[in-house]
């Protein structure tokens, strides 16, 4: 169970946007967690976690690609103690796999193809890490679905 206070947080911004349908909102309430946190300087955590979800709420797909950007560099900088202090359910590998696909769709979506798929390819790569639940399930799928969009392009 997750109990990192600002992680906690974050997952009521996206619940504003995946439950309530309040995407500016949860856009406003990650703004101001990120403040908070220090921007990119913050706990590599809270800013791999923040960057990923606000990336899911913004209008312009390059913004989406630098936020996306972002959460993998902090991802980067994550121990498995830090991961587990904070009562994440995933190791820090089981989240690769889903920054990658973002990442991959940001660049499909933008044209580049090559990114798309080298990108694809990593969240391949990584999908040991996940689980055979829900969560797995929504990654694996996002994968065929990018697989089959870049085998049609």
């Amino acid at each position: 169970m997750i109990s990192d206070a600002t992680l906690v947080r974050i997952g009521e911004a996206v619940a504003l946007h995946h439950h309530q349908g309040q995407r500016e909102a949860a856009r406003d309430l990650f703004a101001q967690i990120w403040d908070e946190i220090g921007g990119e300087q913050g706990d590599p955590l809270h800013v791999c976690v923040l960057a990923h979800s606000m990336a899911d709420v913004q209008d312009d797909v390059r913004q989406e690609l630098v936020w996306d950007q972002r959460a993998l560099a902090a991802a980067d900088l994550l121990t498995e103690d830090r991961v587990t202090a904070a009562g994440v359910p995933l190791p820090v590998a089981g989240l690769y796999p889903s920054l990658h696909l973002n990442l991959g769709e940001c660049y499909r979506r933008l044209g580049d193809l090559d990114r798309a798929r080298e990108h694809l390819e990593h969240a391949r790569a990584g999908i040991g890490a996940l689980g055979d639940d829900e969560y797995g399930r929504l990654i694996k799928d996002g994968m065929e679905r990018l697989a089959q969009q870049l085998s049609a392009a």
